[in-house]
């Protein structure tokens, strides 16, 4: 079975705010929503339907504050989502073909390095490039 990734609610969208913004920005925003939002607020002429979806909407809205506005549940929060990032714009379990690389000289250079300072790497292969191993990278940077 291949791995699914699972989408993540954005609880900065669900504010309208954006991750730069601080703990006073996002509060402000949270308050306001809260107002709009909360089901003893809502007047008696929205279809039953409709508040369904606004107290729906209200409990996201009290989530997406439950977790950034305290400072170590939004660190943790923006961490997986840095890592979420990272994870769909360079797959990490890719293989790399030599044909398919463009070489520079820095490059160049360090394979030179690499060649020099270290045993036969085990990291190349015939046709295609793995990503060499932590030992290997700090022999580099001993070298």
């Amino acid at each position: 079975m291949a791995f699914k990734h699972i989408p993540r609610k954005d609880w900065y969208r669900i504010l309208g705010a954006e991750p730069s913004e601080n703990l006073t920005e996002l509060k402000q925003k949270y308050q306001k929503l809260v107002l709009l939002y909360h089901p003893d607020k809502q007047s008696a002429d929205v279809p039953a339907g409709e508040v369904e979806e606004r107290v729906q909407r209200f409990i996201e809205i009290d989530q997406a504050w439950k977790i950034l506005g305290n400072e170590e549940t939004k660190r943790e929060y923006d961490l997986q989502r840095h890592e979420d990032d990272l994870m769909q714009t360079w797959p990490v379990d890719a293989q790399i073909y030599l044909e398919d690389m463009s070489w520079n000289k820095d490059f160049s250079k360090i394979l030179g390095i690499l060649s020099e300072s270290s045993p036969p790497c085990s990291e190349f292969t015939t046709g295609s490039l793995q990503i060499p191993s932590t030992t290997s990278l700090m022999r580099l940077s001993e070298g």
